[in-house]
């Protein structure tokens, strides 16, 4: 680029087809010139050094996240061993750390040592997990992009840095559904004969901010978020009728589409009323 080339990327998938037989990079070259001269096909702007600072932020609080999950499952794992029961979550090291602190020797003294070293590594973890946090809400309150997305029901700062760092240009899709259908959040079809055949959703496209979506709808459907629901709305309406996590996907649909006409737009979200598409 820096030198005035134009540069685009093929996404492997598109390209697969094109390779006649066998692999290797004779063959490659030239399939991903045959895919290159497709007058319909989609092709991938390279990402800016912005973008990529920002997912490096992103990738390294995940890796944290993962890392506090594993030593928690093995902290819950070492104890069920000795017949304490905690159930999953974060929200049951207090209840750990008050057993230890009261154990009157029904625990070995190795497995008490070890139980309270995997509780000084997660407050570790913990600790760096927060660090990023609050860096990501810093970006988010410099940025107009990440602060016009928080005006959105269900977005958060960490949400609205993994579209900062993940999601492409708008521009690229010619309305919100090519959008939505770009984070997977659309049925599969398996339709032939001029007969439709709709599955479950295809989880193509950035599984980020897809599943950052999916959250965000779902705390729109907890106890605290139903009370919000405007009466007669569409979301209520499928409440009624439909499992929640079925909802939730329905509502990040939505959602994505939302955000698609925020973006290209420029505006901030707004509740037209009680029958709007996203109340």
């Amino acid at each position: 680029m820096q030198l005035g080339h134009k540069v685009l990327l093929i996404p492997p998938q598109y390209v697969r087809p094109f390779v006649k037989r066998q692999k290797n990079d004779a063959v490659d070259a030239e399939a991903i010139v045959i895919a290159a001269r497709q007058p319909e096909m989609r092709f991938v702007s390279p990402k800016t050094e912005g973008q990529q600072a920002r997912a490096a932020l992103f990738r390294a609080r995940e890796r944290l996240v993962h890392q506090r999950t594993e030593l928690v499952n093995a902290l819950r794992a070492l104890l069920y061993e000795f017949g304490h029961v905690f159930p999953a979550g974060m929200g049951q090291i207090g209840r750990v750390a008050a057993v230890l602190d009261a154990d009157e020797g029904t625990l070995p003294l190795l497995v008490s040592e070890e139980c309270r070293d995997l509780l000084q590594q997660i407050a570790e973890k913990t600790v760096r997990i927060d660090a990023r946090t609050q860096k990501a809400h810093r970006l988010a309150e410099g940025a107009e992009t990440a602060k016009r997305l928080q005006t959105l029901p269900g977005v958060g700062p960490i949400t609205a840095l993994a579209f900062e760092a993940f999601a492409p240009d708008m521009r690229t899709f010619r309305r919100g559904r090519d959008f939505a259908a770009w984070l997977g959040l659309v049925p599969r079809q398996h339709s032939s004969g001029g007969k439709e055949r709709l599955g479950k959703i295809t989880k193509a496209g950035q599984a980020d901010i897809r599943r950052l979506l999916i959250i965000g709808a779902m705390s729109r459907l907890n106890r605290l978020g139903r009370s919000r629901i405007p009466q007669g709305s569409w979301l209520e309406r499928m409440l009624a009728r439909k499992p929640r996590m079925l909802v939730a996907i329905a509502l990040a649909n939505k959602m994505a589409r939302a955000i698609w006409a925020m973006m290209t737009k420029q505006e901030d979200y707004r509740i037209l009323g009680p029958n709007a598409a996203a109340p």
